[in-house]
Parts: structure tokens; sequence; C-alpha cells
């Protein structure tokens, strides 16, 4: 199964573009949709913001669905879909925007910030890291929408435990991050950083 996310990047950039060129300028304009304001989250939170807040659904849900259980993980398991891509299922304790969509939000713009003339080197350079982190986090996304699948197919227990346990760990890495490498560190890079990760790296930007 494909994620199906709802939004145009083309849109994202015109609307962006659209409110730059005032006082932040268009570099800080993008970093704001990004920490503090986008025009089609709910309550119009910013995008890291609304990725937060349907993450932890979704890692909740995944925490509900009891491998050993057949019947929570056939709960469960849809609500973690909507959380994770809204456009998978019609309703859920989700806000109805997805971490996925969420996530490529991000990358899309800290891509448009770190473009902008007046983005500053640190802007530069730590915009690489957070749109490393973001994609990350729509890739393993895209794996629990697929394992989500095996699990709403499996007939028994047996053939939906693996998946489950996969899903639930890909919604920590979300969260998280993941030491891919064994190394003892998380780090930004592909494979590797999550929200916490973005996060961090947010908070390193100096305008």
């Amino acid at each position: 199964m494909k994620i199906r996310i709802a939004v145009s990047i083309g849109a994202m950039a015109l609307a962006g573009l659209w409110v730059a060129g005032t006082a932040w300028g268009q570099a800080g304009t993008h970093l704001g949709h990004v920490k503090d304001s986008w025009n089609d989250t709910p309550g119009k939170v910013g995008l890291v913001t609304i990725l937060e807040d349907e993450a932890k659904t979704a890692a909740a849900h995944a925490g509900f669905a009891n491998p050993c259980n057949l019947g929570a993980m056939k709960t469960h398991t849809p609500h973690v879909r909507q959380a994770i891509d809204a456009s998978t299922e019609s309703g859920g304790p989700g806000k109805g925007y997805g971490v996925a969509k969420a996530a490529m939000g991000v990358a899309a713009h800290m891509d448009f910030a770190r473009k902008s003339g007046d983005a500053s080197d640190s802007l530069k350079l730590h915009s690489e890291h957070i749109i490393s982190a973001a994609n990350n986090i729509v890739a393993w996304s895209a794996e629990i929408i697929t394992l989500s699948g095996k699990v709403q197919d499996a007939m028994d227990k047996s053939g939906a435990a693996g998946a489950m346990k996969d899903i639930q760990a890909r919604t920590q890495w979300i969260i998280n991050g993941n030491d891919a490498n064994g190394d003892g560190k998380i780090s930004w890079q592909k494979g590797e950083g999550g929200l916490a990760q973005l996060k961090q790296h947010l908070g390193f930007i100096q305008q």
C-alpha cells in the first residue's frame, strides 16, 4: 500500500511566498511555518507541533495493540494508520493531518528557507539536518502503512504479531530516532534522525 498525501508542495510554496516579504524575511517566514504556524494545520499550529501531536497518538495506539491479542491489533492498527496518514482512514483519534504530511511539510519549508536569499549560514547548515530527519519520518511512515496492511490481513495473532512489533518500533523511531548503525548514538542522518533530532537542530538555528 502507498501513502496518499493530499498536499501540493507547489501550493505550499506559493502560499509561503505570498506571506514572505514581511519583517521576518523569506527565510524567517518559512522557518516560522515549521516552528510557529502554518495555514492548513488544525488550529494553524506549526508543522512541528502537529507532527509531534500526531506522532504521539500513533505511538500510543501502537502500544495499545498487544501483539498477543489479535482483536487489539485489529482495533488499534487503523488508529495508528489514521494518525500516520489521515487519508488512509475516514476517522480515528488523530487530528486529521497525519505524521507523514506534517513531515513532508517540514522538509519542504526548510528547503524553501535555506534557499531564500536572506538565509543565515546557521539555517543553511541545520536545515540539511532537519530535512534528513523529516525524510526519515516520511520513510518510516510509509513502512508503517505497509505493515498495517499485513496486520489487517492476518487471520491469526501469529500472522499479525511480527508486523505489529515492527509498527511499534517505527512509531518510537519517529519520536526518538533510531540507532541504525549500533554505535550508541542517534544522529540526524539517513535512517537515524527522528523528531527529537529534528527539534534539536531547529533549536541550533541562529538567524
